[in-house]
């Protein structure tokens, strides 16, 4: 997080700010532990995004349920 701050403060953004946490991550985790580390933070992110998939899903499933009756007590 103080990373992605010092490049916020610095002004750079875009691809180099990106290569920047990279570097910053390579020196903090090391070479060894970095393959780990992007695993742990994919996982980490799928399983964000497949919770947030199923609340849409879920609310999608709602509203149609709630047309249907709608429709039917028309």
């Amino acid at each position: 997080m103080e990373a992605i701050m010092f490049v916020n403060t610095v002004g750079i953004s875009g691809p180099v700010s990106l290569l920047f946490i990279g570097v910053v991550a390579l020196i903090i985790f090391g070479p060894k532990k970095l393959p780990q580390f992007g695993r742990a933070m994919g996982s980490t992110l799928k399983e964000f995004k497949d919770a947030t998939d199923g609340m849409t899903n879920f609310d999608e499933k709602k509203n149609i349920e709630e047309d249907t009756k709608n429709k039917e007590i028309k």
